[in-house]
This record gives C-alpha cells, structure tokens and sequence, in this order.
C-alpha cells in the first residue's frame, strides 16, 4: 500500500512542565518504530537542557532527535520517505508549523506534536493554539503540584526563588532550577492580581 491509502492524523499532546508530554511523544514514536515505520523525531536546537541531540524526559528516558533551528531547518530535514514525525517543543516555532503539519497529515504522514499549551503567564503558547484546532487528536496531560500535590496545569516560573513577573522574558531554558508545576490555587505571578476563590454558600 502506498502511503496515500494510509489517512494522515495529526496528534497534539500538550500540558504543564512535568506532565509527562516528552515521555508521551517517546511511546508513540516507538511504538511506530515496533511497526516498522518510517521515522524522525525533532526538537529546537536552542533547547540544549539534557542532550542537544536527544529528547529526554525529566526522569532520563531518552531518544534520537535532530535538533534544528527553525521551520525552514526542519521542513529541509524531513524526508520524502518519512511516515511518522514527531516533533518536540513545538511552541518553540512560528506559526507555519502549522500549515507544514496540516500538509504532512494530507501527504497521509503521521503528525506528532508536543509541546507546552501554556506559557508561564498562564497564556496561548506561539502556535499550540492553532494546532490544536486543526488536530485530529489531543492529549492533554496533568502534572501534580509541586507545592500542595494536587493535580496541576500550569508552568509557575520562579527566578532567584520568587515568582517570575508577567513582563519577564517569555522564552527561559530551564527546568527544575527554573520551573514548578502548580495547580490553579498555588500559581503565582509577580504583577498580576490573583483573583479570589469564591465563597460557597
């Protein structure tokens, strides 16, 4: 069968740090690995946390990866005889990924996306929005909060110890030195009023 026979899907997996997206996105290009496809897995070069070559988990678990620059650098990278791509960080690119990856799905490729939906303002992150509205699937997973334990959706970014303030730089590589996962109660960020949880009656 030619790869046209074979319906493309686009699936988006997305969520707070810590939630398990990295690891997420390692199963499924494995598990198309286990079936004999054709594959390659992506992410930014500028993310150098753990491996510049390598996507790796918060706990270790690691996998090939061709770092690029841009979208122009991982349009020119991506094979003619690619069946699945996999991309990670995908925040971290400007919004033709999305036409780039409504057009791989077309090609009847598999399109994986992973990447912070979020950013530490609690805000759209670049084009996960977009790329949400236009996948077939979406996984959006829970970190716990670091701070009460509850289940948590947000990047709390702290700096010297105390919460980022919203004018900060949107875009700061790190992770645990850097970053918490925090639910909805304990987020915190400097120039902001936090609203009040309502009373009940």
């Amino acid at each position: 069968m030619t790869r046209r026979q074979h319906p493309g899907q686009i699936t988006v997996v997305c969520g707070s740090m810590y939630a398990g997206k990295s690891e997420e996105l390692i199963r499924l290009a494995r598990r198309a690995l286990y079936a004999k496809k054709s594959v390659q897995v992506f992410k930014p070069s500028l993310d150098k946390r753990y491996d510049e070559a390598m996507v790796v988990t918060h706990q270790g678990v690691r996998h090939e990866a061709v770092p690029v620059s841009g979208t122009d650098e991982l349009e020119a990278h991506v094979r003619a005889d690619s069946e699945v791509i996999c991309i990670e960080e995908v925040q971290f690119f400007d919004d033709r990924i999305v036409a780039l990856a409504v057009r791989w799905a077309d090609e009847g490729r598999e399109v994986v996306l992973a990447g912070l939906d979020q950013d530490f303002r609690r805000r759209p992150f670049g084009p996960m929005p977009a790329l949400m509205a236009v996948a077939d699937e979406v996984v959006k997973l829970r970190a716990i909060c670091m701070h009460c334990g509850a289940p948590a959706s947000h990047t709390y970014r702290m700096i010297d110890g105390k919460p980022a303030h919203k004018d900060d730089p949107l875009i700061l590589i790190g992770a645990t030195e850097s970053y918490e996962a925090r639910c909805r109660n304990c987020f915190e960020i400097r120039g902001e009023r936090k609203a009040r949880p309502r009373k009940r009656r």
